[in-house]
């Protein structure tokens, strides 16, 4: 009945329902935010949808978050670079490996030297390899994100407040 209102017939509405798009591939994911509340995110690479992750009576589901390492890249990479010096892999396995939290959440962070893009794309790649490291030993990580120079803990105005903005944080979830 639906099918004739609309005007489609019965040979539309199969057409409609076998139609498949090349190519596009959902991923469902869990992202927790900065704050440690859970989001429900699906994303083929084009365009997302999030909803937050609430319980049954409507409240969000959150957990508590602290940084727990905060490490310079200088110390585990090269400048411009996202491969691990030797010896970055095993300070990491060892405190993934013995660290007893729920999940890990990894963000990257850059200086603003470089350009825009080329810190974003830096900063994601980094925080991915800390993260391929963290799930090499077991452990569960639960969002990886690169912001290139966009959140500073210190001036750029100097070699060292630079220094400073060159690094990746690991925030454990409890």
């Amino acid at each position: 009945m639906a099918l004739l209102l609309t005007g489609l017939t019965t040979t539309d509405a199969m057409a409609q329902r076998q139609r498949t798009i090349v190519g596009e591939r959902y991923v469902p994911t869990i992202w927790i935010d900065p704050d440690g509340c859970e989001h429900w995110v699906i994303d083929n690479g084009i365009e997302g949808y999030m909803t937050p992750n609430r319980t049954p009576d409507g409240r969000p589901v959150c957990h508590r978050t602290n940084v727990c390492l905060t490490e310079s890249t200088d110390t585990l990479f090269a400048t411009g670079s996202h491969q691990l010096r030797a010896g970055a892999e095993e300070r990491l396995r060892n405190f993934f490996a013995h660290n007893n939290s729920t999940a890990f959440v990894v963000y990257g962070h850059t200086d603003p030297r470089g350009g825009f893009e080329y810190n974003m794309n830096l900063s994601e790649n980094r925080a991915r390899v800390v993260a391929n490291v963290a799930i090499s030993t077991g452990a569960r990580v639960a969002t990886v994100r690169g912001f290139g120079p966009m959140y500073p803990v210190a001036s750029n105005n100097t070699a060292a407040g630079m220094q400073q903005n060159r690094r990746v944080e690991v925030l454990c979830v409890q």
